[in-house]
């Protein structure tokens, strides 16, 4: 008893020591940039960004940031001087696929890509939890290189489980019956499914293929009950776009998936989808409209990804699968987003490993240069738009006091042109420093997989 007594103790006088709060750090500011804040307004030249504590403090004209700290403060603080360069939000790429098949060491060496570039979040579509909860606690703490990750447990109807891609991602469990990959039936226990799925660490589901409207709109109810968002394909088939939308989810992806919404008849299953019907939309894209005026009345996000278009038709092997031209896709958008829809920059494929960055730009670029978004609509969607896609709206995705310090530095101006966010100078993630020069791309090694599997 004596002995238990005196450990305790020593475990009470040791317990001051552990909970002390750790020293403020000097604040850092950014100086002398073009400020582009994400929120669509119009930029501020000769600008300095406070941050304190990995969070912004201010931003003030460069002349001011001294008196605005005070002496004593200005005395101590990290000053990086950025004269001539561009400040937008750290970018979002919102739709990666990190551990279809996981890869530790080729995923690694994408997350140095991702934040080396620009990309400071990044929202995962369903992939093996188990790999995913890893890397995001990783770089989260800054023990990685990497942008945070929210990531998604995906749920289908139970035909959808024979993809290959299933198995890959739930290697040691069976396809449908793990928590991040669940299959749904009418007779599933919802509360349950949606709390194992939670489990994970996921923030989101991904309603997938292969479920009607009605259990869409079942889920994603118990869903957001316990506090998750809903993702989903923009069609589940036999679920038609309308129904997806009309069930509640808060994103859905695909801007061609849209299009099923006139088709002559709805496909009924994701492996039985034949190519959505061109030739309905030779005219424009009226014929969408209320499917638009549904999603805008809904605050319905749509991550529109025409960059996998484009690729799919870039890459024969892959053409097979193609249900729609990036012609179309980026047509879709540009619909969309002049009906008021907000549109996020979600990829869904990955430039080739040994390319200097990641495709977040591409599509960019393509909502700029096909879908008609002015540069900075395009830096808004990449920005604002796609923390509110992974919930995060509040602490993220805009240059604002009290949000995190997540900022991307260009050197030229990218509302002159958008290929100008290319020209990454540094990153900064809750004020950790990311500098483009010490970049060290990906190597053959760390792709080796990948190579082997192209």
């Amino acid at each position: 008893m004596l002995r238990r007594i005196a450990i305790s103790s020593c475990l009470l006088l040791a317990a001051p020591a552990i909970a002390q709060t750790p020293p403020a750090k000097p604040p850092v500011v950014y100086d002398g940039v073009t400020v582009i804040d994400g929120t669509g307004a119009a930029a501020k030249p000769g600008m300095a960004i406070i941050a304190r504590d990995g969070r912004i403090d201010s931003i003030v004209p460069s002349s001011q940031w001294k008196k605005k700290l005070g002496a004593k403060l200005a005395a101590t603080a990290h000053v990086i001087d950025l004269h001539g360069d561009y400040a937008v939000p750290g970018l979002i790429d919102t739709h990666v696929h990190l551990a279809t098949d996981p890869d530790p060491v080729f995923e690694q060496a994408q997350l140095r890509r991702f934040i080396y570039s620009g990309v400071t979040t990044v929202r995962d579509m369903a992939g093996d939890t188990r790999d995913l909860a890893w890397f995001s606690r990783q770089t989260m703490l800054h023990q990685m290189a990497g942008p945070d990750i929210y990531y998604a447990a995906l749920m289908a109807g139970p035909q959808f489980f024979h993809d290959p891609r299933t198995v890959a991602a739930v290697q040691g469990g069976v396809p449908g019956t793990v928590p991040w990959m669940q299959a749904m039936t009418d007779d599933t226990d919802i509360p349950l499914a949606v709390a194992r799925a939670k489990g994970t660490g996921a923030t989101a589901l991904k309603l997938y293929a292969d479920m009607s409207g009605e259990l869409d709109a079942k889920i994603t109810a118990e869903a957001h009950r316990q506090n998750m968002l809903v993702w989903g394909h923009a069609a589940t088939f036999p679920a038609s776009p309308m129904q997806t939308v009309d069930a509640g989810e808060d994103v859905v992806s695909h801007a061609c998936m849209l299009a099923y919404q006139v088709s002559d008849k709805i496909p009924p299953e994701y492996h039985n989808r034949a190519p959505v019907d061109a030739a309905k939309f030779a005219n424009g894209t009226s014929a969408l409209d209320p499917l638009f005026a549904d999603m805008k009345a809904r605050h319905t996000i749509l991550d529109a990804t025409i960059y996998v278009y484009k690729v799919m038709w870039e890459i024969p092997e892959a053409r097979p699968t193609a249900y729609c031209r990036e012609e179309l896709a980026a047509q879709i958008t540009a619909a969309a987003h002049k009906a008021g829809i907000e549109i996020s920059t979600g990829t869904d494929a990955d430039s080739d490993w040994d390319k200097p960055l990641p495709s977040v730009f591409d599509e960019i670029a393509l909502l700029v240069n096909s879908a008609g978004f002015t540069p900075l609509e395009a830096i808004r969607s990449a920005t604002l738009v796609g923390a509110k896609a992974a919930g995060q709206e509040k602490s993220m995705g805009s240059l604002e006091p009290g949000k995190r310090a997540n900022i991307l530095f260009v050197s030229k101006d990218p509302l002159a042109d958008i290929q100008n966010l290319r020209t990454t100078v540094l990153t900064v993630k809750d004020s950790e420093e990311f500098w483009r020069k010490n970049y060290q791309p990906i190597t053959k090694e760390e792709a080796k997989n990948e190579i082997a599997e192209r």
